[in-house]
């Protein structure tokens, strides 16, 4: 993913509706607007703690997933096999 679609993602996971907007093609924290005054504008560092929380889950997922080849390797399946259950 993009910086971008990191700070996208971390914004959409914050909150439900369309509550933010940017106000210029430059989308980062300080163009960050809000659609809905209901919601107080997350602090920069709650935007960069939840970008991280996505990036750890991501790596989390990627590491979880050559774990589980190998083991699967480890019982005797060869590549093809592998592929053939999990991609």
């Amino acid at each position: 993913m993009t910086d971008k679609e990191y700070l996208n993602t971390a914004l959409a996971q914050m909150h439900t509706g369309q509550w933010f907007g940017f106000s210029s093609d430059e989308q980062n924290y300080s163009t960050l607007i809000l659609h809905d005054s209901s919601i107080t504008k997350p602090t920069e560092a709650e935007v960069n703690a939840k970008i991280q929380e996505i990036k750890d889950a991501e790596t989390n997922a990627a590491t979880k997933k050559a774990s589980g080849k190998a083991k699967l390797k480890e019982l005797g399946l060869d590549n093809e096999e592998i592929k053939a259950l999990i991609g």
